[in-house]
């Protein structure tokens, strides 16, 4: 009885579950045909207006010809008619003269028949008769104004549906991929005068070759493209690829879309690494900035996570200045850091570096500094840069360093040895690491002037580095290297910005 009862439920759920899915699926039906019914209506309405327009079109030509056809008839009809009452009026002169030219035969005085005889040839010289032309001013002919609509009647005939645009084909080669902009190029596989405009679609991908269906990211819509390429300027090169694709619209639809492309877009990616920076920073990924009270209550935390359960927590003493120089530090010693795989910086060595070591090739990222910044430093280091040691005060580490806190200084520094730059500090600095090469440049972000270049050979890998002090850092990455520092690059050799002084 039970299990049949068991059986039965099964059924009825089942049935319930099969009588939901016809239900929607009915309900999916009437929507349908809703829709059917309205796209039908508004598609006869466009239909009705586009045949409008062109009836109206046709009787806005018909009466412009019917009035050049009429023009025409008016004016040679006034031309005829004109030579037609000159010569009426000739005809007259003449056949007067003709009547008084024959009773002169009559005269039999010669001293009065001479008179006459005169008078008949003045006439006749005056007479309008032999200045008249005999020949027509225009002719009846009217065959300029034929018409012939038989290409025209053809081309009505061909009236059909709008068809739905091919596919655009992106042509690689035509793509460019400079300065963290993308330019991308296509072209229709044929002519087509219908269409209206193009819409690009653009993703970010660590993936090479074909768009993954399930791809993590979505994608973009670029619309209403006029030509056949659009540049993408002003990105960030998150992610190692980019994939593209286009399709064509005309007034009533989009068509299929092109076969995706991908391009690379390689760039140097990272983060300010929080877990061993000095703990009166207070950094974020991009952004870094001098905290003189951080120190105390991130090391509170800390201790309190260490003594957890006791009761007494050790309090730091309090600083009687409220911004300490450089020279001092607002906090005693440090316990081991909770996280990360290297000790806190500490001391006065308020430094953080990049999360992402370079190992290789050339790479580009750009720094801002607060506007009331009173010393900071930008560069590279190995990764065994010590908790205590400042950046370029080591032989593993090079840096330029900006100080505008009692004097106004601005150096490069490697192995604790310092050259003053003679040039004015930009508002960003960009940092330009040629591993390989063994070159380390500092540039103006904005003019791609050459500030400093350290050569040298890296025998470890590299991180960028920072130090910051009363004021705050901003990061910029995800840049190529830019088209201006790779030119300047093949001839920065012998300028004055590299010196060997201060080079290993």
């Amino acid at each position: 009885m039970d299990s049949q009862k068991e059986a039965l439920q099964r059924i009825i759920s089942t049935l319930a579950n099969k009588s939901d899915e016809i239900q929607n699926f009915i309900d999916t039906l009437n929507h349908t045909l809703k829709g059917v019914q309205e796209n039908s209506s508004n598609i006869l309405s466009e239909l009705d207006e586009e045949f409008d327009s062109l009836y109206s079109i046709l009787d806005d030509v018909k009466e412009s010809m019917i009035s050049t056809i009429k023009q025409e008839q008016v004016r040679k009809s006034q031309e005829l008619q004109s030579q037609l009452s000159q010569c009426n009026n000739a005809l007259e002169n003449s056949e007067e003269l003709l009547e008084f030219a024959t009773r002169s035969l009559d005269i039999k005085e010669p001293e009065e028949f001479s008179k006459a005889a005169r008078q008949i040839k003045d006439r006749v010289t005056m007479a309008s008769a032999f200045r008249l032309s005999l020949k027509p001013k225009v002719s009846d002919n009217m065959t300029h104004l034929m018409v012939d609509f038989s290409q025209e009647r053809q081309m009505l005939q061909t009236l059909k549906f709008l068809p739905v645009p091919k596919a655009p084909e992106i042509d690689p080669v035509e793509c460019l991929v400079a300065d963290n902009s993308v330019t991308v190029a296509w072209r229709m596989p044929e002519e087509d005068n219908k269409i209206d405009h193009f819409i690009m679609e653009y993703r970010k991908t660590n993936f090479d070759g074909l768009p993954r269906v399930k791809d993590e990211r979505c994608w973009e819509v670029i619309d209403n493209i006029k030509g056949t390429e659009y540049t993408l300027s002003g990105l960030k090169f998150d992610s190692k690829y980019m994939n593209f694709r286009v399709r064509a619209c005309n007034k009533a639809v989009a068509g299929d879309y092109s076969d995706p492309v991908t391009l690379e877009t390689r760039a140097l990616n990272f983060s300010l690494d929080n877990s061993s920076s000095h703990l009166n920073l207070k950094v974020e990924d991009s952004c870094v900035e001098w905290d003189p009270t951080g120190g105390k209550g991130q090391e509170s935390k800390i201790k309190g996570k260490e003594n957890k359960g006791s009761v007494h927590v050790t309090s730091l003493k309090k600083h009687t200045s409220g911004t300490p120089s450089p020279k001092r530090t607002s906090v005693g010693s440090r316990p081991p850091a909770v996280r990360g795989s290297r000790d806190r910086f500490t001391g006065e060595s308020y430094t953080v570096l990049g999360d992402t070591a370079i190992e290789n090739g050339q790479h580009y990222w750009e720094v801002k500094a607060q506007k009331d910044c009173k010393s900071y430093s930008v560069g590279v280091a190995y990764k065994t840069l010590g908790k205590f040691d400042q950046l370029g005060k080591t032989n593993t580490s090079w840096c330029v360093h900006v100080n505008s806190w009692l004097q106004n200084t601005f150096a490069a520094k490697h192995n604790n040895k310092v050259k003053a730059l003679d040039v004015p500090v930009p508002e960003k600095i960009g940092v330009f690491c040629d591993f390989d090469g063994g070159q380390l440049s500092f540039y103006d972000a904005h003019s791609k002037q050459l500030l400093y270049s350290f050569k040298t050979k890296f025998t470890q890998p590299v991180v960028p580095g920072f130090m910051v002090w009363c004021g705050g850092l901003s990061l910029s990455t995800g840049m190529q290297v830019p088209s201006a520092v790779r030119t300047l690059q093949k001839s920065e050799n012998g300028m004055t910005g590299s010196t060997s002084s201060l080079n290993n």
